[in-house]
């Protein structure tokens, strides 16, 4: 169990090294990430962080709710547009109302990065699974469908989990063990080498390494 923190995928870039190697990356903005709860095993029955993230303009604040508004306030933190938990084995070195900031993943060589892949809609079989389709010809009257999915007698129905067409994308994906290539902390900006899930100015959460940490 890890740390991790929400951050805004601004886009990709590349970083040419002293030899003139193109590493193509993305780059996160990870803004300052405000405990506002610690959840201990005594109290909650584990152990975890509260984290916001993402303070509200000031013309919003008057759309957070009431009870909402008392927990900030009890934090000492403005009011944040996002909520999220981290379970941690150890919650001790933890303060309410700690900015915690990018320089968090300073000297951490990979990361895992955790979004929400681009909605494509309804799709077939070729574009979802990889299906090699039917003939081309124009006497063929299969082309891009899925083909036979039934039985005869026995079963006699579809059996479950079988690859069809349906919806494609908008699904939680987890990138792992990406390599660390930058960090700028006057910007608080981190740049990732490879794609992340999701698009433009979409929100992510990075975590350090949790099989290779």
């Amino acid at each position: 169990m890890t740390l991790k923190m929400l951050g805004k995928k601004l886009g990709m870039t590349q970083i040419f090294d002293e030899k003139g190697n193109i590493t193509v990356c993305t780059v996160i903005s990870v803004d300052s990430n405000v405990v506002i709860q610690i959840k201990t095993e005594d109290k909650d029955n584990y152990s975890a962080l509260q984290m916001g993230a993402v303070a509200y303009a000031p013309s919003k604040k008057k759309n957070v709710k009431k009870p909402l508004q008392g927990h900030f306030k009890k934090a000492n933190a403005e009011p944040m547009r996002y909520l999220f938990e981290c379970r941690l084995d150890d919650v001790a070195g933890y303060e309410v109302g700690q900015e915690i900031k990018v320089d968090n993943f300073e000297g951490c060589p990979l990361v895992d990065v955790i979004g929400q892949s681009i909605g494509k809609g309804f799709q077939g079989v070729m574009k979802r699974h990889g299906f090699k389709g039917g003939p081309a010809a124009h006497g063929s009257g299969f082309h891009r469908h899925a083909g036979s999915t039934g039985m005869r007698s026995t079963p006699g129905r579809c059996l479950p989990g079988v690859k069809k067409a349906g919806q494609m994308g908008a699904e939680q994906k987890t990138i792992e063990n990406l390599p660390v290539v930058r960090i700028d902390l006057e910007k608080n900006l981190m740049l990732v080498k490879g794609s992340v899930p999701g698009p433009r100015n979409g929100y992510v959460y990075v975590r350090k390494s949790v099989k290779k940490g």
